[in-house]
C-alpha cells in the first residue's frame, strides 16, 4: 500500500518571507525637550541657553536615540536645535527632531535602508502581516519602494493566506 506523502507547498514555492519586526529600532529613547530651558517658559535667551548647554551633564544621553522638540507653545529659531544637535551627537546613537514616534518611524526607515535589495532579485516576496511589535504604515510602503524594481512579486500576509501587492509583468 503507497503511503500519502505530505508536499509543503508554501516551503517549494520559493517564496520569500520578510519580516518587518526584524528591522524593529533597538535602544532606549529619550526626548530632549528645549522647554525646559525657556525664559519663563516662553523664551529662548541665547546666552543663557547657550551656557545650560556647555554645562549639560550629557551622561543621560549615552548610546541613546533622542528627539529633540518643544511641548511649550514658544517659537524656537532654528539655531537652537542644531545648537542642541551638536552638543548630543557625538554622545548619542541618533538625533532628530520631532516626537518619540517620529523619531521610531525614522530609526525604522533607517533600519530598512540598510536591506540590500539585491538578494531580493526576481524573488516572490512575502511581507509578514500581523506580528507582536507596531510596525508603521510608513514602513510597509517604504519596504514596498524598496523591493518593487527588483523582486518578482510582493504579497502582504503570510506565506499560507497573502493578499498580492504586485507582479512583475514578463
Amino acid at each position: 500500500m503507497e503511503q500519502d506523502v505530505m508536499i509543503n507547498k508554501v516551503a517549494e514555492s520559493g517564496i520569500i518571507t520578510l519580516n518587518l519586526e526584524d528591522y524593529y529600532p533597538q535602544g532606549e529613547v529619550m526626548l530632549f525637550d528645549l522647554k525646559d530651558y525657556l525664559f519663563m517658559g516662553l523664551i529662548l535667551k541665547e546666552k543663557d541657553f547657550r551656557e545650560a548647554l556647555k554645562n549639560l551633564d550629557l551622561t543621560p544621553y549615552l548610546d541613546k536615540n533622542i528627539a529633540i522638540t518643544c511641548t511649550a507653545d514658544a517659537v524656537i529659531p532654528m539655531w537652537a536645535n542644531m545648537l542642541v544637535a551638536s552638543y548630543l551627537q557625538p554622545v548619542a546613537k541618533n538625533v532628530v527632531f520631532g516626537n518619540e514616534d517620529f523619531l521610531q518611524k525614522t530609526l525604522f526607515l533607517k533600519n530598512l535602508y540598510k536591506i540590500n535589495t539585491a538578494e531580493f532579485a526576481d524573488k516572490r516576496v512575502v511581507i509578514k502581516g500581523c506580528g507582536e511589535l507596531p510596525v508603521s504604515e510608513s514602513a510597509y510602503v517604504e519596504i514596498t519602494n524598496l523591493l518593487r524594481p527588483v523582486v518578482k512579486s510582493i504579497m502582504y500576509g503570510e506565506p499560507c493566506s497573502t493578499v498580492p501587492i504586485f507582479k512583475k509583468k514578463l
